[in-house]
């Protein structure tokens, strides 16, 4: 969760909250964000279509990060599908889709505008046709700019690809950062957090493919340097084939919380849950806080998520909302229209 309306400043302040976020969630009817339907594979940034529009998956839209504004209201940034020239399957044969990174408005984290323009390309972040995914953006030093750190990956899921980055002042225009955050030959990398440490240090906890989440600390945002072991390990009932995407609060006076996107096989995707003390040893929860299901947006998959914290009002106590990659398993497979859903905290 990154929180500018409490810190403009990259502080420990922008994940912290005064209560722990729950396991108990109530999802949305509609969706935050649709996916673009079969007719429009080249579609506007700030297009939307009717919800009957036919779509099997050839467009999606997945990666939602939001970030609470300095002056009110909320900024998403995701990844949206399509396909690339030559492969017309498009998201449904994801290793040969494109995809690029835009962006939507909320006043209330309800409803959601699409913003115009390509917050970035891939052929800008150096993936030439295929994927810049996973955006996840934070304030540099004092606030006066913000850094984007997202998933390079110019081929496959089984190519060595890269985490990479871009700066802005406004958020909506990015300009690359000379090189590369992390490589390693032989890997795969994706879906980057960053958590602000109280020494001033950021770590970085990433998804490190067929391994699970790892941590790389860095004093500047610019080079990162690995943590000796895995902070969640692929051996749960529900993450034996992948456990990545982490979404991380602070607790105040009580440690941090984690969720998690989990695939026990790669038809079904839920939301775990983890604890920890001090960020690197972490306790999974037995059981999902979000599952697929039953039918709907997430019928097959429930993935990749982010928080934000909804303020009270005279009448309503604080709450906080999850967005998350729903897929519902329309198409072959158990893939299908990737859809950006929506469910809300429930007090316990």
């Amino acid at each position: 969760m990154i929180d500018l309306s409490k810190s403009s400043a990259a502080s420990p302040q922008v994940h912290t909250v005064d209560a722990d976020p729950g396991t108990l969630w109530s999802k949305d009817v509609a969706v935050a964000i649709n996916a673009p339907p079969d007719s429009d594979t080249s579609p506007r940034p700030e297009a939307t279509w009717p919800s009957e529009a036919r779509r099997t998956g050839v467009c999606g839209v997945v990666s939602p990060r939001v970030l609470a504004l300095p002056g009110g209201g909320y900024r998403m940034y995701y990844s949206q599908m399509l396909p690339r020239p030559g492969h017309p399957a498009g998201a449904n044969d994801y290793d040969n889709a494109s995809t690029r990174i835009l962006s939507a408005c909320s006043q209330d984290g309800q409803v959601w505008v699409p913003e115009p323009g390509v917050r970035l390309a891939p052929q800008e972040g150096g993936a030439g046709d295929f994927r810049v995914v996973s955006s996840e953006v934070v304030p540099v030093g004092d606030g006066r700019q913000l850094r984007m750190y997202f998933e390079c990956c110019a081929g496959s899921q089984a190519v060595t690809n890269s985490i990479r980055s871009a700066t802005s002042s406004d958020g909506l225009m990015w300009r690359m950062d000379p090189g590369v955050r992390v490589e390693s030959k032989g890997h795969n990398y994706a879906a980057p957090r960053i958590v602000f440490l109280d020494d001033g240090r950021c770590r970085m906890y990433l998804f490190d493919r067929g391994q699970g989440i790892i941590s790389l600390v860095s004093s500047d945002g610019l080079t990162f340097h690995p943590e000796p072991g895995l902070r969640v390990a692929q051996d749960g009932a529900y993450d034996t084939l992948c456990a990545f995407a982490p979404e991380i609060v602070r607790v105040a006076g009580a440690g941090y919380v984690m969720y998690h996107a989990g695939y026990c096989r790669a038809s079904r995707a839920d939301i775990l849950r983890a604890i920890s003390s001090d960020g690197l040893n972490w306790k999974k929860d037995s059981e999902p806080v979000i599952a697929p299901g039953p039918g709907g947006w997430d019928a097959a998959k429930s993935s990749e998520m982010c928080l934000i914290r909804i303020p009270g009002t005279a009448t309503e106590a604080p709450c906080y909302r999850m967005f998350y990659e729903a897929c519902d398993g329309t198409a072959p497979n158990s893939r299908g229209v990737w859809r950006i859903a929506a469910a809300t905290s429930v007090s316990e």
